[in-house]
């Protein structure tokens, strides 16, 4: 059997698309008449189904960016043959792929050019299913597709590639819900689940910038950036100052805008601006999730909570 190396043969995410939409509305209805823990805003919602459309679209705008790349550098300068018709190659562009996924994700909370387009995923209030297809529109742009360039340099063929960031999107997609608590501890030992990544979409000072997984929970663990949800801190969802808006042009843009500005005030820090921390300022005049965290270890109020008190 042979397959296209180039080209993959499916998309999983086009598969699951129906699969998406219908469980959103079963989840809708089961919150309606309290047979599942889950919380909607119309508004909300429309935003991240938005969201999800529009990156659909930019994805055919804009994909040949990241493909290009990625196929240029596996055709001319890949280390190994991987014969995607090995059972053993599946099984490594799996780990692969979610190991390039988690410092992906990573890189795209502790830096301010990949923040951009990822901060999106993070701005809703809510989690549920739909916060799921709350999607960027921009990732292309500035180079989210960067790290898996990579994969196709040690020689795994981009269909091959293609297929299992399908497979891994699916996969994160059952886990944006509060409608299950935990599963069963063997499982939460190994995977991503609705209880790790609940930590990661929340905005209290514990529970910034963990668990990045995909599939695997493993790669936290071993790299430090594992939390686990605890009963006493009750995750607050969105980002650690939420736009107030469900204006789906600025939840898109916001953070493009904001960099920008940022730069053309202070173009001596450009760098700073673009490549530091979400949060970075040349005074510290903001603060980055490690600030806020040291803050909060340290008992300090949030400086909101100061002005509040003033």
């Amino acid at each position: 059997m042979s397959l296209d190396p180039i080209h993959a043969a499916f998309d999983p995410v086009a598969y699951a698309t129906p699969f998406f939409i219908l469980t959103v509305i079963l989840e809708i209805v089961l919150a309606r008449f309290g047979k599942a823990d889950a919380r909607y805003e119309a508004r909300d919602t429309a935003v991240s189904l938005g969201m999800g459309l529009g990156s659909t679209v930019a994805g055919i705008l804009f994909g040949a960016i990241g493909f290009t790349a990625v196929v240029w550098v596996w055709q001319n300068h890949r280390i190994f043959d991987i014969p995607m018709t090995a059972w053993w190659a599946w099984i490594a562009v799996f780990l692969a792929e979610d190991l390039t996924y988690y410092w992906f994700h990573r890189l795209s909370h502790e830096r301010r050019v990949w923040w951009l387009s990822h901060v999106n995923h993070h701005s809703s209030q809510h989690y549920n299913l739909s916060t799921a297809l709350r999607q960027t529109w921009t990732g292309a742009l500035n180079g989210s597709w960067a790290l898996y360039v990579i994969l196709s340099l040690l020689g795994f063929p981009p269909a091959m590639v293609a297929i299992q960031k399908g497979v891994s999107l699916v996969y994160q997609y059952w886990i944006h819900t509060e409608a299950i608590r935990k599963m069963p501890r063997w499982f939460e030992a190994v995977f991503n689940t609705p209880s790790h990544h609940r930590v990661h979409h929340a905005r209290n000072a514990i529970y910034l910038d963990r668990n990045y997984a995909g599939i695997l929970i493993v790669w936290d663990r071993l790299f430090g950036t594992f939390q686990a949800e605890l009963d006493e801190e009750p995750c607050r969802y969105g980002l650690v100052k939420n736009l107030a808006t469900f204006n789906i042009v600025r939840v898109a843009f916001h953070e493009w805008i904001a960099t920008a500005q940022d730069i053309a005030r202070h173009p001596r820090h450009a760098a700073g601006y673009l490549f530091g921390p979400p949060g970075w300022s040349h005074d510290r005049s903001r603060e980055t999730s490690a600030m806020i965290k040291a803050r909060a270890s340290a008992g300090k109020p949030a400086p909101e909570q100061l002005d509040a008190a003033a």
